[in-house]
């Protein structure tokens, strides 16, 4: 099968407009297949709540200044639930929700994973209370695959897919080169 069919059906099943990624992984079949399985485990299908997942998702790519990753999770987030003003305070960082603990400790394990490789003993008890021991793992994958993803994305260059600098334009959410 040519590999934009393919890439079309993962854009359509996956309701994702990420063309441009599923068609720059399909250079290598086998990686996609195996990089496909994985990702969607974690984002749509993984058990965090949604929104804590689109956050934790734009941090990172706050953190690693990606600008595919932030683009995409600008769209994502917003379809799933978060408003402007939620993404820009993502932006800002863990400060911006020194009123609600649960995200701000989620915002400071992104921070803290992405300066130190891991995150640090206070905020692994707060998240402890939190979460069972599989969120805990899953939230601790979710945020090293984007960490992973955005390297591989910045290190190519991809470029937006069409439609997605308009959704950065509209809700006025611009992410820092």
């Amino acid at each position: 099968m040519p590999k934009r069919l393919i890439s079309a059906a993962v854009v359509r099943f996956g309701k994702v407009n990420a063309a441009n990624l599923f068609l720059m992984l399909l250079r290598d079949l086998g990686l996609f297949r195996a990089w496909l399985g994985f990702a969607r485990r974690l984002m749509p299908y993984g058990k965090l709540d949604r929104q804590d997942t689109e956050r934790v998702i734009l941090r990172v790519a706050w953190n690693c200044r990606c600008r595919y990753e932030w683009g995409q999770h600008v769209d994502i987030g917003l379809r799933a639930g978060l408003t402007a003003d939620d993404i820009r305070r993502v932006a800002e960082g863990p400060a911006a929700f020194a009123s609600d603990r649960h995200r701000q400790a989620i915002l400071l394990a992104c921070d803290e994973i992405h300066r130190q490789r891991m995150i640090g003993e206070d905020t692994w008890q707060t998240l402890a209370a939190q979460f069972s021991e599989t969120r805990l793992l899953e939230l601790l994958m979710l945020i090293n695959h984007y960490e992973m993803l955005a390297g591989v994305l910045n290190s190519t260059g991809l470029e937006l897919d069409a439609g997605l600098e308009a959704i950065l334009a509209s809700a006025a959410i611009h992410h820092r080169r």
